[in-house]
């Protein structure tokens, strides 16, 4: 069975970010037997005056994959190491939801897009997580997380929000690779431009710059492909992102 977490607000000024407390959470999971887990995403919310957060106000979400038993010691074990591990002063927010046929995505997506633009309330977290059947807990503080985590869920369900967590370093500024050889890579499904189009895996691309992100589109995990400033000197029409343009997503 698999299923989506998402965490939110675990940080203080100062502090390692919320995607680095979930990235140790995974590995635990994992060293233990319990599940798989995906790659990570991050997922930006509204920055408004009335929403306290730490620098970025975005929650992180990741796929797991039960190798047995059920889901309820996983979220116990999540729940203490939310408790004993996040920051003093943060209010951790955590949200499982099982894939299952009749979970209610279009209600979770609009939840999620919702709290783009937004400022949306607890209550309101709460009131969808109670229709749609998902684990929904807060763990310190105001507990204002859970309103990111239930948010994170709805905006990693829709596929086309969010980049994933990790800097890759994919070749030099500059440097002529094949589609195909980037997508050799276990964390690149396809090369995709900003509108969609994929990249033939026989076409090349130039490198864009020392460090990039992948994103979150078509529910797959892709290299944003733009087009190359040089085609006319050099015949590459497309180039990858840079750090800068990543930050973006």
């Amino acid at each position: 069975m698999n299923y989506l977490v998402c965490i939110d607000d675990t940080d203080m000024p100062g502090t390692k970010g919320t995607g680095w407390l979930v990235e140790e959470l995974c590995n635990i999971i994992s060293t233990k037997g319990l599940a798989d887990c995906s790659a990570i995403s991050r997922h930006q919310l509204f920055v408004h005056e009335d929403i306290p957060y730490t620098s970025h106000n975005s929650s992180m979400c990741f796929e797991l994959t039960l190798k047995n038993g059920t889901i309820d010691p996983v979220i116990e074990l999540m729940a203490n190491f939310l408790k004993t591990r996040a920051e003093k002063g943060s209010d951790p927010g955590l949200c499982v939801a099982g894939l299952t046929e009749d979970l209610d995505q279009n209600s979770l997506i609009e939840f999620g897009k919702n709290a783009k633009q937004n400022v949306s309330s607890k209550a309101a977290a709460y009131a969808l997580a109670e229709k749609v059947g998902i684990h929904l807990s807060e763990h310190g503080g105001t507990g204002d997380g859970v309103v990111g985590a239930v948010a994170g869920i709805g905006l990693r369900i829709s596929g086309d929000d969010g980049r994933y967590r990790g800097w890759y370093h994919l070749g030099r500024p500059g440097d002529i690779v094949g589609v195909d050889e980037l997508c050799k890579h276990p964390f690149i499904d396809q090369l995709v431009t900003r509108s969609g189009i994929v990249l033939p895996l026989d076409s090349q691309v130039h490198i864009g710059s020392e460090k990039t992100k992948t994103v979150r589109m078509g529910s797959r995990q892709v290299l944003i492909a733009v087009a190359n400033e040089n085609s006319d000197q050099t015949g590459i029409f497309y180039r990858t992102i840079t750090k800068q343009e990543a930050k973006l997503y």
